[in-house]
């Protein structure tokens, strides 16, 4: 026993220090370096735009009804058929509306008669006021409803209000309709509008709207002008605020009701001062958007809060205070990273070797 004790002795007396201490003296590891991408944060270039999604609508578009109720007699424009402003594209059975004008005109000529008689009686002083006041008041009376009479068969009688296509006959021949039922909706052909819906970011932008324009799945190579007439001041279930456009130079694209187009917002430049980082160099700490500054591979990583404005459609995303155009910061795998840790920036792809072998 007394031997082994002494051969580990000798033993440990031969090991390095710096292993008999069990490292109470060891110094302590150096960061760990790892490879990152590292973007410039660079000027923002002012001029942001935003895209979206719509739907081409006509302008033009109505439910129409009669004025007078009646018996649906003829619709002679089949769907789809462009018509004119003023043509007749569906009437009532009027045969009640003639009589009643035809009895309506018949007094009021007796009426019209009389009152003339007493007129003349009355310039010359043979017939008194009260009778002179009485004989106009009752041709007013029956010339009202002989003008109404008029319209009413007048209206038995529905004619396209502009100038556009039948989009559908709500009525067939042969049914009894009231006053202000629809019986045929048309649709304009020449006149269009645009509907989008906006986010709320881009809402709240509003007043920094500079531009529009779109482009339609007929003409993809066209970009066609708008001009906003109206942008709703309550959102929808999703969320986003519908807007309406007008297109200004519509001739030049064949359009249709139902197309799908693609909005183009342009809003005004933004100051100076302002630049712009990938989406992916942003991350939360304690509530908190920061961001990985990196100064050289032999300097660690400092995290820094920055205030964010826009979020760009490209991937990028307006940095409005915490950052200045030119500092680098770590773009992409910043969870990967931790305050203290040296990163090595991630060589550039060779142009000439596409595959990424150097």
């Amino acid at each position: 026993m007394k031997r082994n004790i002494l051969l580990l002795a000798v033993a440990l007396t031969a090991l390095p220090p710096a292993l008999v201490s069990c490292g109470r003296n060891r110094t302590p590891p150096e960061p760990i370096v790892r490879t990152a991408k590292i973007e410039p944060a660079r000027l923002s270039s002012g001029h942001h735009t935003s895209i979206y999604a719509g739907k081409v609508q006509a302008a033009d578009e109505a439910a129409l009804s009669f004025r007078v109720p009646g018996v649906v007699v003829r619709l002679p424009c089949a769907e789809g058929r462009r018509v004119r402003k003023g043509e007749v594209i569906a009437e009532l059975d009027a045969r009640d509306y003639r009589v009643q004008l035809a009895a309506t005109e018949a007094e009021y000529k007796q009426v019209k008669a009389v009152a003339d008689r007493v007129v003349e009686l009355y310039r010359r002083g043979s017939a008194t006021k009260d009778e002179y006041e009485k004989a106009v008041y009752g041709l007013e009376q029956i010339a009202a409803k002989y003008a109404n009479h008029q319209n009413q068969l007048a209206d038995a009688r529905l004619t396209a209000p502009f100038d556009g296509y039948i989009r559908r006959k709500i009525r067939k021949e042969g049914e009894t309709v009231g006053a202000g039922m629809p019986v045929i909706a048309m649709i304009g052909h020449d006149n269009w509008h645009i509907e989008a819906h906006l986010s709320v970011r881009d809402y709240a932008r509003r007043h920094d709207f500079a531009s529009f324009d779109a482009r339609v799945s007929t003409s993809p190579e066209q970009r066609l002008s708008l001009e906003l007439l109206e942008l709703a001041p309550k959102s929808n279930a999703s969320q986003l605020y519908r807007a309406v456009f007008r297109l200004t130079d519509a001739r030049r694209a064949v359009l249709a009701a139902g197309m799908s187009a693609e909005v183009t917002i342009r809003f005004l430049p933004t100051p100076d001062s302002v630049c712009e980082i990938p989406i992916e160099a942003l991350f939360e700490r304690d509530g908190n958007t920061c961001v990985w500054i990196f100064v050289a591979p032999d300097r660690p990583l400092t995290a820094r809060t920055v205030r964010t404005g826009e979020w760009r459609n490209d991937g990028y995303i307006t940095v409005i205070d915490g950052l200045a155009p030119g500092e680098l910061v770590v773009a992409a795998g910043v969870r990967s990273v931790k305050e203290g840790m040296k990163v090595r920036p991630l060589p550039p792809v060779s142009k000439t070797n596409i595959g990424g072998l150097r």
